[in-house]
């Protein structure tokens, strides 16, 4: 990342992602509440959404979307994450066309971690019209670019991703429905960039995930039974738009 060569796409960027970040509190509190598992068991739509392990089990209530919003200083938080991390991106990719979809996702990434890390919940009225943004805005950048190369790989990273998050649920107790939805997002943004981000990106995110489990463990965040995994998934993500170029380089130049 060139900070001095993209000072100013940084600068852009943050302030974008600060302003957007700031209204996260305010669309979260608008969301409907999960209906819970026990009560409606005939009932799909909360196990879709969950974004770990579910069960027809009795739980403890989930947090209301409500009282996350409420919480002090919440919108100040959303906005210093969604700054930080839209910075990192402008630093990394410059005044580029693939701005114009990633520095929208951040704030979704940041609203879909936070809900998903509190309430092993991840919205399908946040990522259902987050998909439609994604494609519609990779349609533009392929267009303004010329480069259907990079559209075709985007879809084919939907598919791949979707594939094996999907194999992922139905074969493994832990993967909730709502994290096989939400990495078709990530394996589209990811691939438009190139194989070695959504190498990296999706693997930084299983990686994450198993080393960041067991501070879950430690301060009873979560339990064996519930694993909020959405959050790895976004900051693997990201790990691939800054890093996977360059670590798929040094891994090419090794076996070369």
């Amino acid at each position: 990342m060139d900070w001095a060569a993209h000072l100013d796409t940084v600068i852009v960027c943050v302030v974008l992602g600060a302003i957007t970040g700031w209204f996260v509190p305010r669309v979260v509190a608008r969301l409907p509440e999960p209906v819970p598992f026990a009560e409606e068991e005939g009932d799909d739509e909360a196990h879709d959404d969950a974004g770990g392990e579910t069960t027809a089990e009795p739980e403890e209530p989930k947090p209301l979307y409500a009282d996350l919003a409420a919480a002090p200083h919440m919108a100040t938080w959303t906005a210093g994450w969604s700054a930080l991390v839209a910075g990192l991106i402008g630093a990394r990719i410059g005044w580029d066309w693939p701005l114009l979809y990633l520095v929208p996702l951040v704030p979704i990434g940041v609203a879909l971690a936070w809900v998903d890390l509190r309430t092993r919940l991840l919205p399908k009225l946040i990522v259902g019209p987050t998909y439609l943004l994604t494609v519609v805005l990779l349609l533009v950048c392929a267009l303004a670019q010329g480069d259907a190369d990079a559209l075709i790989r985007a879809a084919i990273g939907w598919l791949v991703a979707g594939f094996v998050y999907w194999f992922l649920w139905r074969f493994t107790p832990g993967m909730g429905y709502g994290d096989v939805r939400l990495s078709g997002i990530l394996g589209m943004a990811l691939a438009y960039l190139g194989w070695a981000e959504f190498a990296v990106g999706t693997y930084a995110g299983f990686v994450i995930g198993v080393v960041g489990w067991i501070p879950l463990r430690v301060l009873r965040i979560t339990s064996d039974r519930t694993f909020p995994f959405g959050p790895f998934m976004l900051v693997g993500a990201v790990v691939g738009v800054l890093w996977g170029a360059d670590i798929g380089g040094y891994l090419a130049d090794r076996q070369g």
